[in-house]
């Protein structure tokens, strides 16, 4: 494991003079879009403004440049930044520029004419598969738009991705942005000194993405409430019926092992005691309650169940400390929604009484948002993965690149 300190003393926006300089500033746009192209939900977009609006206060030129979705290499009009560039000028309540790609010589007389007060978007930087596979070549002429790096994209900093790390090898100096430095503070203190008692909620699909993430939370949390198809594994290892539900048959090994761990360390894990039982995962399906005991024979688990959340929500009441990482329930779909959104609700309460709760992005960020929460829970992480690398302990590339303080 790495030392969880190395991103301590980064340089950020506040030790650069930026003073009539390019910033060339990596954000994370990368926002959920509705069929017709409109945005769903600008929470990222809103996360990044605080950084912006320092440069522009500073008399910096921004380029900011984002990918959007997964184009592998082609060009999509489907996944443009134009939406994300509209909805930027409307917060930002100044014109906004896009540029018609990331790289490449419109691209260069767009950011040698870019004026005071002025900001400018590049065109999504997956375009281009040189971006993900970190070409060095391409990492040059984003380079070469800017004099100063700023990473403000904390949901891509465990990609070392041609704009999130290669970039800031060949541009310095390379700050951390206030997103960045907020998602660093924020996760810190999950792995410095956390209060007791710590509780930790481990939902969404599977346990092989976290599978490291559970071993290392075992020397810091006092509890660890499992939820969502993850625990199927979970059931299905201590011989649970769990119908047709999916679960990892690879993992029943690991996930035997990690319980067991629990057990030495004496971590209190505590798996579903009932579960919401559906003749298939779609609006309107017919459900009905069974005990663990019962199992789920003939159906699939889709949520956890009343006995199961009101043991949850008494540990999260009782919580000094609170990481929550994935859905407990297909909570997409309303009908499966309960148990999530009544986490995020005790979540939120125990926020509200003193409690420091994080919540990892992705799916979980949508949660508490559709559980009209955000606002109320200490820390809303803008990084899914990167949230959970972290909690692991990793290096994440696109930190461990960024200059030292003092450095030249």
């Amino acid at each position: 494991m790495s030392n969880p300190g190395y991103f301590e003393n980064r340089m950020t926006l506040e030790d650069v003079d930026f003073r009539g300089k390019k910033a060339l500033v990596r954000v994370d746009f990368n926002v959920p879009l509705s069929k017709d192209g409109t945005i769903e939900d600008d929470f990222r977009i809103k996360a990044a403004l605080p950084t912006i609006e320092y440069l522009l206060s500073h008399d910096a030129r921004p380029m900011l440049v984002s990918h959007m979705g997964r184009p592998k290499g082609k060009r999509l009009d489907a996944l443009s930044l134009e939406p994300v560039r509209a909805r930027l000028e409307e917060l930002l309540g100044r014109k906004v520029l896009l540029a018609p790609d990331c790289v490449g010589e419109k691209v260069r007389e767009m950011a040698a004419s870019l004026g005071s007060g002025e900001v400018l978007l590049l065109e999504n930087c997956r375009f281009h598969s040189e971006e993900t596979e970190n070409d060095r070549g391409f990492a040059e002429k984003l380079a070469a738009l800017a004099e100063v790096y700023v990473n403000d994209a904390f949901g891509t900093a465990h990609r070392a991705h041609a704009s999130t790390e290669g970039v800031a090898h060949l541009l310095r100096p390379a700050v951390a942005g206030f997103l960045m430095k907020k998602e660093l503070e924020f996760l810190g203190r999950l792995l410095a000194d956390p209060g007791r008692p710590y509780v930790a909620i481990i939902g969404g699909a599977k346990i092989s993405g976290k599978i490291e993430v559970l071993k290392n939370l075992m020397d810091r949390v006092d509890a660890i409430l499992v939820g969502g198809g993850i625990a199927n594994t979970f059931l299905r290892a201590q011989d649970v019926d769990i119908g047709a539900s999916l679960y990892e048959e690879s993992a029943l090994n690991v996930a035997g092992e990690i319980i067991d761990l629990a057990g030495s360390k004496g971590v209190d894990f505590v798996l579903p005691e009932d579960f919401v039982v559906a003749d298939e995962l779609t609006a309107g399906a017919k459900k009905r309650l069974a005990m663990k005991n019962e199992g789920a024979a003939g159906g699939q688990i889709a949520d956890i169940g009343e006995k199961t959340l009101v043991m949850f929500i008494e540990r999260i009441a009782r919580a000094e400390t609170i990481f929550w990482n994935g859905p407990v329930g297909v909570f997409e779909i309303e009908d499966f929604s309960r148990g999530t959104l009544e986490l995020a609700q005790s979540v939120a309460a125990a926020s509200q009484g003193g409690a420091f709760a994080v919540v990892g992005g992705g799916d979980t960020a949508s949660a508490v948002a559709k559980a009209n929460v955000r606002d109320m829970i200490t820390h809303v992480s803008t990084g899914g993965g990167a949230s959970m690398e972290f909690v692991e302990g990793k290096e994440l590339p696109g930190i461990a690149v960024l200059s030292m303080k003092g450095e030249m």
